[in-house]
């Protein structure tokens, strides 16, 4: 389990490393800053003056490392914009981020896992056709029509919930709801697949042939060997979720760190998309090291790979 943990610890930190070196190039694939920014008109003291506070008047190798030294300590520069710390405008929206995405992610899980393993125990039955119905309907609707239909629905004709922003528990039901539906299809199809590959395995039939109840064949001999699918996908949707929901937090007007990517893309500030670029970078990476480890546990046989 050493051995294995140590892997996976520096597989992570090694494509940490590789993402700042793509994330540190595409800031300055444009060339340099500045000539966004200032204007034809502007004097050389302004032009040295902005190289000498954001360190653009050196070369670029240096320039790397001392953003990478800034950047280990979440030290992400200065929003060219808004005039204020990167990190401050990141961690402003964290938090509204995590609350959303842990809400939908969560309620994407209650929903999609167990209809999907009920669909793969009820194969060919009418419950299983109106199961995956539902997934069908799940991935193919937009998100963005989903949450316009929520608004008008129960903010505008019942007046029942908020239309946006965030405020309070009611404010992010819509926005919860809307992610998880549309997220839930994807569990409930993973998780209806393996299961039907595990359910017709010979190990199960042998179960079922001992005498052993339904339930246990289901959750303790099928679910656990087919969890591994779903477990994947649930890591990489938690991500997603937690790296900010682009479409649904600009149709709920949730201050998320989403809308801040867009916001800086439109403006050109680089400090901004250099610092989410790299926080999202991790978000992923740490996901897919949870789901590493939750492999280990899961099955044994991976902990000695």
């Amino acid at each position: 389990m050493v051995v294995f943990l140590a892997r996976r610890v520096l597989a992570a930190l090694f494509s940490i490393f590789v993402a700042t070196i793509i994330v540190f190039g595409m800031s300055r694939m444009t060339g340099d800053p500045r000539e966004q920014f200032l204007t034809v008109e502007t004097t050389q003291e302004t032009w040295d003056a902005w190289g000498k506070k954001f360190g653009l008047d050196k070369p670029l190798v240096v320039q790397y490392f001392i953003w990478l030294g800034k950047a280990s300590v979440l030290d992400f520069g200065t929003s060219l914009n808004q005039a204020r710390p990167v990190r401050d405008l990141i961690a402003a929206r964290f938090w509204p981020s995590a609350e959303l995405a842990l809400t939908g992610w969560f309620l994407s899980i209650a929903i999609g896992i167990p209809l999907g393993v009920l669909s793969a125990v009820k194969r060919g039955r009418p419950i299983d056709y109106l199961v995956r119905w539902f997934a069908l309907l799940g991935q193919a609707l937009p998100p963005f029509w989903l949450g316009m239909v929520m608004i008008l629905i129960f903010a505008v004709g019942l007046e029942l919930l908020p239309a946006g922003a965030r405020d309070g528990p009611r404010s992010l039901i819509m926005p919860a709801m809307t992610l998880a539906l549309i997220n839930a299809a994807s569990n409930l199809r993973i998780t209806r697949s393996s299961m039907l590959e595990v359910l017709d395995s010979e190990y199960v039939k042998l179960a079922r042939a001992k005498g052993v109840s339904e339930t246990v064949v289901v959750w303790k001999h099928a679910f656990r060997n087919a969890s591994i699918a779903p477990l994947t996908n649930a890591g990489l949707l938690l991500a997603g979720f937690l790296a900010g929901t682009v479409v649904t937090e600009t149709v709920f007007a949730w201050p998320g760190m989403g809308r801040l990517a867009i916001d800086a893309v439109r403006t050109n500030d680089f400090p901004v998309v250099s610092g989410l670029t790299l926080v999202f970078t991790v978000i992923y990476v740490a996901a897919n090291f949870l789901v590493d480890l939750t492999y280990g546990f899961v099955d044994p046989r991976i902990r000695i790979s």
